[in-house]
């Protein structure tokens, strides 16, 4: 792989901290997409006490090449358990902010839309001053099962288009750029309350130009909230990085993106979805609904 840049090099993170939220989610059996997906910031998000909960998994119905949670274990049946033991693992590390995921669940008829319903309700019986952020696969294009999302009204709704349209049967095989899209359109549709959000990965082969258009659509259906952070390679087996993007492009990208009518535009190569998502409460403050 790629010698990295002096830019994306990550501190060590002090393991105390990170043993502890860990021991809490192995107590609990829980998943976190930090650890799933080889997440860069693991060691500053858990020194924190804060992680991204993957609900569902970790096991994965589709192949995307540039992801590193596993596809090739079966999906099991949900656990039951799995809302409350969520609600708690939120109680004990006293989250103001939680940000709940999952895999691709194309086995289900709602895409686990329910099981999203389910941990958003647990959450509220214990912890009702945090706000609530769903990071959701594209439900197949399932709109019942994003309206049964959208009816536990969590404060965000995220859902990532992650790369340029021209790229992703390349590196989104089963996904489609125009229905992440509409998906993000119809949530503002039905529940204009909730603050909409996306990502972008770059480092793909993506110009400047492209990233521009993604970002001039989103704003098209009204999307809040925009996260850009470089692509990296997990392993050997998944898609190469074509550019390492420097730090000046990004702020580049900020700029142009706030310029355009984003609340919010998290820009660095370090940045992930869920990277400071708990900074979304000072948005909300800042333009309350």
């Amino acid at each position: 792989m790629t010698v990295k840049p002096e830019w994306l090099r990550v501190k060590a993170p002090q393991w105390q901290r990170v043993g502890s939220v860990k021991e809490i989610l192995r107590d609990l059996g829980l998943n976190t997409v930090c650890e799933e997906a080889s997440c860069p910031n693991i060691g500053e998000c858990f020194n924190a006490g804060t992680a991204t909960f993957l609900i569902m998994g970790p096991a994965c119905t589709r192949a995307c090449p540039y992801c590193d949670i596993d596809f090739e274990k079966k999906p099991k049946a949900l656990d039951p358990l799995e809302p409350l033991n969520l609600a708690e693992a939120v109680r004990r590390l006293n989250l103001n902010h939680v940000v709940i995921t999952s895999v691709n669940r194309d086995d289900l008829s709602d895409g686990g839309a329910s099981q999203f319903v389910r941990c958003i309700a647990e959450i509220r019986k214990f912890s009702l001053k945090t706000t609530i952020e769903v990071l959701i696969p594209d439900l197949c294009g399932n709109w019942d099962a994003l309206a049964t999302i959208l009816s536990a009204k969590p404060e965000v709704l995220n859902h990532n288009t992650e790369t340029i349209p021209r790229l992703y049967r390349q590196v989104r095989p089963q996904g489609d750029y125009g229905r992440s899209l509409e998906l993000l359109q119809r949530c503002k549709q039905l529940t204009p309350e909730i603050y909409t959000k996306s990502g972008l990965m770059v480092g793909l082969g993506e110009t400047d130009a492209e990233v521009r258009q993604v970002m001039t659509e989103l704003r098209q259906v009204d999307c809040d909230i925009l996260t850009l952070g470089q692509y990296l390679q997990p392993s050997p087996k998944h898609l190469g990085v074509q550019d390492f993007i420097h730090p000046t492009q990004f702020d580049a990208w900020r700029k142009f993106g706030e310029s355009i009518g984003f609340l919010q535009v998290v820009s660095s190569p370090l940045t992930r979805s869920s990277y400071h998502a708990e900074q979304v409460r000072d948005l909300m403050d800042k333009y309350p609904r």
